[in-house]
């Protein structure tokens, strides 16, 4: 489960999201900069703190690396309430608490979340491509099933079988 980012980590991640390319630290560092005072090394650190969690590729580029992120926010953002929610000893009470914390606006986004979710959900009978089992002869139209076939000793004349 993924640990909520610390207040530069979050930052840092913040422009990396929004840009959604691959970065590098000079980059990330001006942008920072103009918010406040930060060294290039505080930064080069943050973003290989980053890689070492796992937030964060990073690939070689001349004397320096260019950082990508590994997932969205919003992925971050999903798993961090699922970790909250799962930790409650009362899921139920933890959600009418989270929606009641909601203003109007959120829960019109938790309802156009829940009618994307129920229109990519699998139907609950069984897939498509698999065949049905055929219906021995009678039971469609509500007969009673046929009697089973004699077992394979009996339908071979075995002499052993009934009526010896």
């Amino acid at each position: 489960m993924p640990r909520q980012l610390g207040e530069l980590e979050d930052a840092v991640m913040t422009r990396v999201w929004q840009w959604n390319r691959p970065v590098t630290v000079r980059e990330v560092l001006e942008d920072l900069q103009k918010e406040r005072s930060i060294a290039y090394t505080t930064v080069m650190t943050v973003m290989d703190n980053l890689h070492q969690k796992g937030w964060v590729r990073r690939e070689v580029e001349g004397r320096a690396y260019r950082y990508t992120a590994v997932s969205t926010r919003a992925a971050y953002s999903a798993a961090l309430m699922n970790e909250a929610w799962s930790t409650s000893d009362n899921p139920a009470a933890a959600l009418v608490a989270f929606f009641g914390m909601m203003s109007a606006e959120q829960r019109e986004a938790l309802e156009d979340a829940m009618r994307v979710v129920q229109r990519t959900d699998p139907p609950a009978e069984p897939a498509a491509e698999a065949e049905p089992a055929p219906e021995p002869a009678g039971e469609a139209a509500g007969e009673p099933a046929a009697e089973p076939a004699a077992p394979p000793a009996e339908a071979a004349g075995d002499p052993e079988g009934p009526g010896r």
